[in-house]
Formats: C-alpha cells, structure tokens, sequence
C-alpha cells in the first residue's frame, strides 16, 4: 500500500499493518517490494515470503547513484503524466515519462493541471500532443470536480492508475479531488519561478469509491532512465524511420555522408531540439553511440 523509509505498509483480508520489506535472499532491487506489489505473508510472523509475478515494473536509476535502481510502482494500469500549464511545464520531462511509460507497456495519459491559471493552456495541450501522434492529453483544474470527472474514464473498479509528475503540479490535488476528500496536504505553488514545493513523501496507494485505485508518488524532477531502448525507439520512432535510409547502417548523424536524418532536420521534417532529447535519452540508456562502431555501407 506505501513506501516508508525501513517499513512498508501492506493490507491483506481482515488486516493492515507496516512490516519491514526485507526478504531473505532477495536480490538487491527488482525482487523486493513496492508499491503496487502482491506479496506472498508469512501467516504467522507477518514477514514477507516473496514478490508475486507482477504486470509490469517502473523504476529509475538512483538520484545521485546511477549504479543502482530505484523502483516506483508495480502492476500499474495507466500512467498519468502530470505537468502543469507553467513555465515549469517542459516537454522533455514529459518525453523521458513517456518513455518510461512505453517501456513497461503502460497506457500513458497526459495530465495538463493548473488551467485556471493559465492565459492560454491550449498551447501547452498542443505543445504536448505533439510529441507524439495519438497522444492522449487532458487539461484540467485539478480542484475542479466536473473538470477533473474527465479523468475518471480510467480510474474504474479493478484499474490501478499512477501519477507521475513534478513537485507542484498538482498530483496531490488531483487525488483529493478524485477522492472527494482532502486527506493528502497540499502546498501551493511558489509564485517566483512556478514550481512547487515537495508534499508526498512517500509513495502510497488511495481507494477510490468505485474500486480503483490511485498511486500517488513524490515529485521528481530528475528521471535518469534505465533499461530503456524499446520506450526511446518508440516515442522516436519517427527518427528511428528516417535513420534506415542513411547511407551508412551506423551513422552518428553527425558529418556522415549521406545522413536521412540532418537532411529530414535541414528540410524542416524533424526538428533539432527533438533530435538533441532523443540523442542525450539514447546516451543515458548507455546505447552505444554508432561512431563506436566500424562504419559500412548499408
């Protein structure tokens, strides 16, 4: 149910309770538990057997430590990509979630918050729907229950919806007004530069009346990716298409001869700032650069 620091909080038929997370003979990372995780209890001590099989499995490079992982949530259904209508919105933070998202194979919804405040939100909305085409993207003010109703198409009995996004954009709003209660606090934005001030601290799962559930997570600005080359290739694939026509079948797309992709950016049907994220999220994936390579014609 919630990620503390040393404990976990679990529910099972009858109880709830917090138990410690470690498991005897687990591995460091992916066979410990989350939020979202089924585990199998030792009826008697409450001391966790093991993770069940789950759906699928977020996680992060570590901030701060990128030779360890850091795991978000597990068994989620749709991934709510939360950005606000500010200067704070970017779309290459949307990008890396949306990789994230496509990565696990979770359907991911854009989530565009703080529309009250905003002169003109249809700007950030097409900003980004252009990322990618058929990308679904929702404006809302979150403390507006008739706007925020729009996203309860996902939130159903059995579906497990979780929110990803930076401080302050609203995620806990959005959770309140959802549940149609205020039990998360909430911290309004700082009015200087936009952003917002940390308010989960843990990650924690909510019940919505109707049976689904909500995971709410702490903000994150920073989202080094890892194990991520099918998510990079397909929220560029458009990049990823016009690399197979270069002359060469390992082209930096740098200098090359004969390069599809400097002649799609010179032509003005790929654009270089999305050429510049793409590159920088294939570097961090630890993707070999093709000038590693020895270079052949295709």
């Amino acid at each position: 149910m919630a990620v503390h620091r040393g404990k976990i909080d679990v529910a099972g038929a009858g109880f709830q309770r917090f138990i410690s997370p470690y498991i005897p003979g687990a591995g460091p990372s992916d066979d410990h538990p989350t939020v979202g995780d089924w585990l199998l209890i030792d009826r008697d001590t409450f001391e966790p057997v093991r993770v069940l099989q789950r759906m699928n499995l977020f996680k992060r490079r570590a901030p701060g430590d990128p030779r360890k992982e850091q795991m978000i949530a597990a068994n989620v259904d749709t991934l709510f990509i939360v950005a606000s209508c500010n200067q704070d919105f970017s779309v290459a933070r949307v990008e890396r979630y949306l990789v994230l998202a496509r990565e696990v194979g979770v359907n991911p919804v854009v989530v565009l918050t703080k529309t009250d405040l905003a002169d003109d939100p249809e700007a950030f909305a097409a900003a980004a729907r252009a990322i990618e085409p058929g990308l679904r993207v929702e404006s809302v003010n979150g403390r507006d229950p008739a706007s925020v109703a729009r996203l309860a198409a996902w939130c159903g009995k059995g579906e497990t919806v979780a929110l990803l996004g930076s401080s302050g954009v609203g995620k806990s709003t959005l959770v309140n007004t959802l549940r149609g209660s205020d039990s998360i606090a909430t911290q309004a934005i700082r009015a200087g530069d936009g952003t917002g001030r940390h308010t989960t601290t843990v990650r924690e799962m909510h019940r919505l009346d109707g049976g689904g559930w909500l995971l709410d997570t702490p903000g994150m600005r920073e989202l080094q990716l890892s194990d991520a080359a099918t998510g990079i290739s397909e929220v560029f694939d458009d990049f990823i298409i016009v690399a197979q026509h270069c002359r060469f079948s390992d082209c930096a797309h740098g200098v090359e001869p004969g390069c599809a992709v400097r002649a799609a950016i010179a032509e003005g049907k790929l654009t270089s700032a999305r050429f510049d994220r793409w590159r920088k999220l294939a570097a961090e994936d630890n993707i070999n650069p093709p000038h590693f390579k020895k270079r052949a014609p295709n």
